[in-house]
């Protein structure tokens, strides 16, 4: 696994509510299936993607060092860096993403983009949500709403998550229930010296059998273990949960009994001068990872940059040596790889975080730093239906706030799901009849779609 990061606030997962017994809320697979034929006999809605790939810089990237450069503005807020051209006329980003500004003709940057929670873990929730967070019900992600309203082939996981977002505070299934949540993968994935070799096999928990086992055995080990939870069933009638993990536990085994996912995780498959291109990091090869998982199937896939993002202190040396150096060269190969792959404009790739970071730069210690800000960022989209080398909106001079098109996370999600054929107003209902509609506040934004 790789390292547990935690930022300023020190928040670990246990800071958080874990998902518990919330039920499986919503439609039933025959409703779905109904919806669809109803939807097909209306002329249904135009499906312009297929999956999504979420790109997550956690801990609050930088943006206005990345995606919005103010050169214009006073020393104490322009930053360091110096905005480039792109291969989208008038389109500038930073002097440190050269590899990106030759993609960004196939990508959208949203820079008008803003929220009101500069705190970590709730503007985690409320951006891989698209729901402002609430104490009455908790929302699942993105990727496990895709789980619930897209169906797949037997035997391939519908969302899989390199990592945790925020140690397990935010990427789940929230009120749709444990069947809902990701398949998480375990392990580096980076190539070994030499022969280029796995040297830590991607590994999926939960569909991944056991050392030593094979899956006649781990069967009928299965079905001696559920001999002895028939007997306790009457025990624990009222358990949703415990229905939520027999459909996860179900699933788990037709993956297993299935070779897709296995050889999607087969990066020595691929070309060696593409693995380079990706970087020889757990990030890179995710990616690529990421890109084959899709290509078998998958709808959903949730990949951390691994790297902190949360810059109070030591902005820009972070960004110039580490972060943004990795990140150019995994974001702009997946882009690119997916578009050679012919798989581009069926898959939205989304890159974002929690939040912004202050367009007035810190004095903290001896190297400066900014520090939350939620009033004003950036994200990246491409694929999927987006339109190609556009900059939508604008913030104002000093980069503190939305100054033309602004819009929310809510937003964002709606047009996401506006892509994927997905009415963002439909409402789902709790076990208890009450509806709750996917994004309660999102609007599409229709300048965003290509």
């Amino acid at each position: 696994m790789a390292p547990r990061y935690t930022d300023c606030e020190g928040f670990h997962r246990r800071d958080f509510l874990k998902v518990g017994t919330a039920g499986l809320f919503g439609l039933t697979l025959p409703d779905l299936l109904r919806l669809e034929a109803k939807a097909k006999a209306d002329g249904g809605r135009t499906r312009k993607a297929e999956a999504v790939i979420l790109v997550w810089l956690a801990g609050g990237p930088a943006t206005i060092d990345m995606w919005d450069l103010k050169p214009e503005a006073p020393e104490g807020i322009r930053g360091e860096f110096k905005p480039i051209d792109t291969a989208a006329p008038g389109v500038r980003i930073c002097e440190h993403l050269p590899l990106m500004a030759k993609q960004m003709d196939k990508a959208t940057i949203v820079r008008s983009l803003a929220h009101t929670i500069p705190s970590h873990g709730i503007a985690s929730v409320w951006m891989t949500t698209g729901n402002k967070p609430t104490p009455a019900l908790q929302y699942p992600s993105l990727g496990s709403l895709v789980m619930k309203m897209m169906q797949v082939e037997k035997g391939i996981p519908p969302y899989v998550a390199f990592n945790e977002i925020r140690n397990g505070s935010a990427g789940l299934a929230g009120y749709l229930g444990t069947a809902y949540n990701p398949f998480t993968v375990e392990g580096a994935g980076a190539a070994g010296k030499g022969k280029g070799e796995t040297a830590a096999k991607l590994r999926v928990r939960g569909i991944t059998l056991p050392t030593g086992f094979t899956l006649e055995e781990l069967e009928n080990r299965d079905k001696l273990l559920r001999g002895f939870d028939r007997s306790f069933e009457e025990l624990d009638k009222s358990s949703e949960l415990a229905d939520g993990l027999d459909a996860f536990h179900q699933q788990a085994l037709d993956i297993l009994r299935s070779d897709k996912t296995k050889t999607a995780f087969d990066l020595d498959k691929e070309p060696a001068e593409l693995r380079e291109r990706y970087g020889q990091s757990p990030f890179g090869q995710g990616a690529l990872a990421a890109r084959r998982l899709v290509q078998a199937g998958v709808r959903f896939v949730t990949l951390s940059s691994g790297v902190g993002w949360d810059t109070h202190s030591n902005n820009f040396p972070t960004l110039k040596d580490k972060n943004l150096p990795t990140l150019d060269r995994t974001l702009s190969t997946l882009i690119q790889d997916l578009e050679e792959q012919g798989m581009l404009d069926k898959t939205i790739v989304y890159c974002a975080g929690e939040f912004g970071r202050t367009p007035k730069i810190n004095s903290r210690g001896a190297i400066p730093g900014r520090d939350h800000w939620a009033r004003s960022m950036a994200v990246v989209l491409a694929g999927g239906g987006f339109k190609r080398g556009y900059a939508h909106g604008t913030t104002d001079a000093q980069g503190m706030q939305p100054a033309t098109e602004p819009c929310s996370p809510d937003d964002v999600a709606s047009t996401i799901f506006h892509n994927l054929g997905i009415d963002p107003h439909q409402e789902l209902q709790t076990s208890t009849g009450r509806p709750v509609q996917l994004f309660r506040e999102g609007k599409v934004i229709e300048k965003l779609i290509g």
